[in-house]
């Protein structure tokens, strides 16, 4: 069983900048490609980014390109999301999740449906 967990969230004015991290334990010598959804009180749960297993394909929705930015250390099992300029509209809980492929995989996923295994969340506040 692949365990996460999510760090790094926080109040932060508008215009700050936050990183989270989502760090994995457990099954970690299998692959997985790794995203960050987010959960506002009253909306759906939406995908935020995602990152393949190499982390060299990345995707992000329309409403944080330009602002935010995913990567990971395989090294240490760890996944961030760096987030700049944040808008009072990123306010939400955040959650990584993890989808078990194999190592040739090359892309990663936008749908939740995809996703396996997912952290307990973290708080993000954005406010003046």
């Amino acid at each position: 069983q692949l365990q996460l967990v999510e760090s790094g969230g926080g109040l932060v004015q508008p215009g700050g900048s936050l990183r989270l991290s989502c760090t994995a334990s457990g099954f970690t010598s299998d692959y997985y490609v790794i995203a960050w959804f987010r959960q506002a009180p009253g909306k759906e749960r939406g995908v935020v980014s995602c990152i393949s297993i190499s982390g060299g394909y990345t995707n992000y929705a329309d409403s944080v390109k330009g602002r935010f930015t995913i990567s990971r250390d395989n090294v240490n099992n760890t996944v961030y999301l760096q987030m700049n300029s944040l808008k009072p509209e990123d306010t939400a809980v955040y959650y990584c999740a993890a989808a078990r492929r194999s190592r040739m995989f090359r892309v990663c996923l936008l749908s939740s449906g995809e996703y396996t295994y997912w952290g307990q969340g973290t708080q993000v506040t954005v406010s003046s």
